[in-house]
């Protein structure tokens, strides 16, 4: 009898831990991120190099403070892929990250075959928004725009270890 409680008391702690892992992975560290209207949605621009705002509206977005590359970000824009490629930096090695499933706009499966079949662009948003960590923004021909982070080729060398390579900025402490 001693023995049923006991597989009894493991199975229900296993069942209370597994539901408390899932609820904190999906749910408990994603804070929506409330829209400035302004420049929540920027590109690095040819001309400048540097990141410029677009016109955008129904902006939705999520963060966490838990990762860096946790961002994920809706919107739509009037702006036609045309003009957003002649004016704005393409990125080639764009590889949208999974959402939360409760973050429905964003189906990052979605927007990767729309980016390898040539439907959907992709842009540098920001540069080394944290270090090691690109912003990109992705936009599809009927102006449905998506952001997320993305480890850029300097952090995939820092984060594996690996002292910084010439070209790219010195590692902060601590990486």
């Amino acid at each position: 009898m001693m023995g049923k409680i006991l597989a009894g008391v493991i199975v229900i702690a296993a069942l209370v831990a597994g539901v408390s892992m899932y609820y904190l992975q999906v749910y408990a560290y994603y804070d929506e991120i409330v829209a400035t209207g302004v420049d929540d949605v920027q590109m690095t621009a040819l001309s400048s190099g540097l990141p410029e705002p677009i016109v955008y509206e129904d902006f939705k977005a999520i963060d966490s403070e838990s990762s860096p590359i946790r961002y994920r970000a809706c919107f739509t824009t009037p702006h036609s892929q045309a003009m957003l490629s002649e004016t704005f930096q393409s990125y080639d090695q764009a590889e949208p990250l999974i959402a939360p499933g409760w973050f429905d706009c964003f189906d990052a499966k979605a927007i990767g075959a729309a980016l390898e079949s040539g439907q959907a662009l992709a842009f540098m948003g920001t540069p080394d928004i944290h270090y090691g960590i690109d912003r990109i923004v992705a936009v599809l021909p009927d102006g449905r725009g998506f952001v997320w982070h993305q480890i850029n080729r300097c952090g995939k060398v820092v984060f594996d270890g690996q002292p910084a390579p010439a070209d790219c900025p010195p590692a902060p402490e601590g990486y």
